[in-house]
């Protein structure tokens, strides 16, 4: 015969302070935990938005990243004669030489300065990416104006509309404001290429080329051509093959949180085994009296150890609560493989609650199971006479 559960609901409500503490413990510990899978997982959505499937990215031969790549012009000349490439309206093929580097730029949470990417496009790799300027305009060719994004705008006070930013040989002036959706062009700074290559005295050495597929069945066949071509000495892949790489910036972080909540958890189970021993030192009545009327050692278990689960269940719900404030709200981190901030929102999500749930449910098995086999283990008359 098994315990109502609408027992274990009453002596929780009974002992609500020892419930609520022990509750906000696990809850704290599952708060962290939360908010670090919200962090890492609003740090994929951003390079995971960010990409076409038709484009492929193209690098120097053993290059990992657009930032320590060197492609030439003649390169990026050989590589536009490709049958496999689209052609845009005018008949122009849909390849884009670019190229990125990095400056330093004070900003709200770093003062003394932050690396930024700046990549300098063309008109046709505008148009490779579906990005809407919001305010002001597009940048002019052969002029120092550049296009910020959003979270660069929104960041760094330097980088408002009509400011003015020093980089390269001179001033550069903010004519307009880009919202690239949750990619992570929003932490990016646009310029005319040839005006970048020039200020950085790169004028033959640009990063890389972003080339667009006639149709889904021709990537493969493009990626393998110009990786088989010798001559052209090149790395190409998916473009959203190469920011589902950078992923990797979220790693150490990661790691971190989840040491930071193992270290919490073996104090919130102490606490949750605490709470349950001394729930059982005060009801050895209780538990003498349920053996009296017939209920097994079993179902004393189940009923202690179940009581404990529904602690920990309230403080995995207090512990999502607490994170949930932190939806939407913006974070930077370094990119380690363009050595510039990325900037994107936590995104707390039931896909992010539901492990910080299980979790808080480990945490209340791990600190219930002992408390719960003491509580089964008692015999009837010792536990009558401690009442």
């Amino acid at each position: 015969m098994a315990i109502p559960i609408t027992y274990n609901f009453r002596n929780l409500v009974v002992r609500r302070t020892t419930t609520l503490m022990t509750a906000l413990g696990i809850g704290l510990t599952v708060a962290v935990l939360v908010a670090d899978l919200a962090l890492v997982n609003g740090l994929k959505q951003a390079f995971q938005s960010t990409g076409q499937p038709l484009d492929v990215l193209v690098l120097r031969k053993g290059g990992t990243a657009e930032l320590s790549s060197a492609m030439s012009r003649a390169v990026y000349q050989d590589l536009k004669t490709n049958p496999g490439i689209a052609r845009n309206g005018s008949g122009e093929p849909m390849a884009s030489l670019e190229v990125v580097t990095v400056i330093s730029l004070a900003g709200i949470d770093s003062p003394n300065g932050m690396s930024l990417a700046v990549r300098g496009v063309g008109p046709v790799g505008r148009q490779l990416r579906n990005i809407q300027v919001t305010a002001g305009r597009w940048f002019q060719p052969g002029r120092r104006e550049i296009v910020v994004g959003r979270q660069v705008a929104k960041r760094y006070p330097q980088a408002q509309l009509g400011r003015q930013i020093r980089f390269g040989k001179g001033m550069w002036s903010v004519v307009g404001v880009m919202d690239a959706g949750q990619s992570a062009f929003n932490s990016e700074i646009w310029a005319d290429l040839n005006q970048v290559l020039s200020d950085f005295n790169r004028q033959d050495a640009a990063s890389s080329v972003l080339l667009r597929a006639v149709d889904a069945a021709a990537v493969p066949a493009l990626i393998n051509s110009l990786n088989d071509d010798r001559r052209l000495n090149v790395t190409a892949m998916r473009e959203q093959t190469y920011y589902d790489n950078q992923t990797n910036s979220g790693a150490p972080l990661q790691i971190l949180g989840i040491f930071v909540s193992i270290i919490m958890a073996v104090g919130s189970s102490f606490a949750a085994m605490n709470t349950m021993f001394a729930a059982v030192s005060r009801r050895a009545t209780e538990i003498g009296t349920l053996r009296v009327l017939g209920f097994s050692r079993f179902s004393i278990l189940t009923s202690f150890f179940l009581e404990s689960l529904l602690l920990a269940g309230m403080g995995g719900v207090v512990g999502c609560l607490l994170a949930l404030p932190l939806n939407g709200m913006t974070t930077g981190v370094g990119n380690f493989a363009t050595f510039s901030e990325i900037a994107f929102n936590f995104r707390v999500t039931p896909a992010v609650m539901l492990p910080g749930v299980i979790f808080a449910l480990l945490l209340g098995a791990v600190g219930g199971l002992l408390p719960a086999r003491s509580a089964a283990r008692q015999e009837i008359l010792a536990a009558l006479r401690e009442g």
